[in-house]
């Protein structure tokens, strides 16, 4: 799960202009803070494949922890888009039903999930959702973010469903199926989206700007 998704600066100018110093949105919009801090907590090194595993459920479920972050950031902002926010409010509840599963599958194993609350990513997952509130294509770059976070998604529960079945955890390569199911619908729903939404903002900031951004 070892991702290195290329920064939204490589297409776009300036993305962490306005970003917070020192968050992870200072020159970049879309490196997830579970990626950055995930091997704070390795004191020797993991050959298992149960342990990676685990690893990997839990830094699964501080990614959907982050996610719901960010869309409630997103779903509080968007007013003129109303197709856009039914379906953030929508994937907003599956997310929440993702870290459940996740948990569920951390606990088949025996870990504990008492401290899987990851407190600082979901304030970092914040700052990312209102890096783009003074934008003025705040729609856009929110939906240029939630496109490429979906497939981070589908790529970690891919991973996770080889390495269940390797071990023979068809309940949890199951669970990980679901997740994966939901994450592949809405990264599609919002590809097909994304002709509609640009082509809506496009036309609106013609005649009000702030209007058109959120």
């Amino acid at each position: 799960m070892a991702f290195s998704p290329t920064p939204i600066n490589s297409c776009c100018p300036n993305p962490g202009k306005n970003a917070p110093p020192g968050s992870i949105n200072e020159g970049t919009n879309l490196v997830p803070q579970w990626l950055l801090r995930r091997n704070k907590h390795r004191g020797k090194p993991m050959s298992g494949t149960r342990e990676w595993l685990v690893q990997w459920l839990k830094d699964a479920h501080a990614m959907e922890e982050q996610a719901e972050t960010m869309l409630n950031g997103q779903l509080n902002r968007l007013e003129s888009y109303p197709e856009l926010s039914e379906r953030i409010r929508l994937h907003l509840d599956e997310t929440k039903g993702h870290a459940a599963r996740l948990g569920t599958c951390l606990e088949r194993l025996g870990e504990d999930t008492s401290a899987l609350k990851d407190a600082g990513g979901k304030l970092l997952a914040m700052a990312q959702s209102l890096s783009g509130v003074f934008a003025g294509d705040e729609v856009m770059k929110g939906s240029l973010a939630s496109y490429t976070f979906e497939h981070m998604e589908i790529a970690s529960y891919t991973i996770l469903i080889a390495t269940a079945e390797s071990l023979g955890e068809t309940e949890i390569a199951r669970a990980c199926e679901q997740n994966l199911r939901e994450e592949e619908a809405m990264a599609e729903w919002l590809h097909n989206k994304l002709p509609a939404t640009t082509g809506q903002f496009l036309a609106r900031s013609a005649s009000d700007s702030d209007n058109a951004k959120r």
